[in-house]
């Protein structure tokens, strides 16, 4: 038979948030598949789980997913779990759950902590809809590709990042996105554990006399669609209505939806669009 893979949360601060079935299955299983096994045996320590471990990480998690597929096929258990969090959300644990999709094995999600919706929830900021980025990349042209789809994004915007990069990545968000409400937290579940709501000015302002510290997690408003509306209108105010409407009827488009583009890019009414044509006329 087939074994089965067991994605387990493991608390991102405090120990307490470890779920009694997590524990109970990391006892059960064959094996886990450890992010930092130097790391995890604290946790495995505490509470006197003695389930032997190995390695699976950023760095060989093509590889080691493959072993680990094997020893699934031939019938063993595998717990994966991260340092922190639930397992595959920013994390090589992806790799693993989609290898095991292909293969036909079994996998369930224990749930459990997780940093970006625990940063959410305590946000304040809008929760009904948003997009989760994680940490923004390393490459430069890969970031400005990231940040620039992230311009005129509505949703709530939530990203991770480490002390050492924050103040670059405050100033690369203000660069972008302009003044946005946003809200630092860190050090989540324990002690000093905060949610600060502020602004990217203010936080940049903050961070020039104070160090960061803690691994962050940043839930920034997304944008006021009535700002977007009106940038969207200023584009087009040094053409006139009709330049706009002939523009999409040399393309090719019928005057019907052009007339409602243009409307809706000009941030006016289709009526009062048709009254200003005519009026020209």
């Amino acid at each position: 038979m087939a074994g089965m893979l067991y994605l387990c949360a493991t608390p991102i601060g405090n120990l307490e948030d470890m779920t009694f079935r997590v524990i109970k299955t990391l006892k059960e299983v064959d094996l886990i598949a450890a992010e930092d096994t130097r790391n995890s045996i604290k946790l495995l320590n505490h509470f006197e789980i003695k389930t032997p471990m190995t390695s699976y990480h950023e760095h060989n998690k093509y590889e080691k997913a493959e072993v680990l597929i094997a020893k699934m096929k031939e019938g063993s258990s595998i717990a994966l779990i991260t340092d922190a969090g639930t397992p595959a959300i920013s994390d090589p644990g992806e790799v693993l759950v989609r290898r095991c999709i292909e293969e036909g094995i079994s996998v369930t999600s224990l749930p459990g902590a997780c940093a970006l919706i625990t940063a959410l929830t305590l946000s304040g900021l809008s929760s009904r809809r948003f997009v989760f980025e994680g940490f923004l990349p390393s490459d430069k042209k890969e970031k400005e590709e990231v940040l620039n789809s992230l311009k005129e994004e509505e949703r709530t915007i939530i990203l991770y990042e480490a002390p050492h990069h924050l103040k670059k990545t405050l100033a690369e968000l203000s660069d972008c996105l302009g003044e946005r409400k946003l809200v630092l937290c860190r050090e989540l579940t324990k002690k000093h554990e905060e949610a600060k709501p502020t602004t990217i000015t203010e936080a940049m302002a903050f961070y020039e006399e104070n160090e960061p510290r803690g691994e962050y997690v940043l839930i920034v408003e997304g944008m006021d669609p009535q700002f977007k509306k009106q940038q969207a209108a200023k584009a087009f105010e040094e053409i006139s209505p009709e330049e706009h409407m002939k523009r999409y009827l040399d393309e090719g488009m019928d005057k019907k939806e052009a007339m409602k583009r243009v409307a809706k890019e000009r941030g006016i009414a289709k009526r009062d669009l048709y009254n200003i044509l005519l009026t020209k006329k």
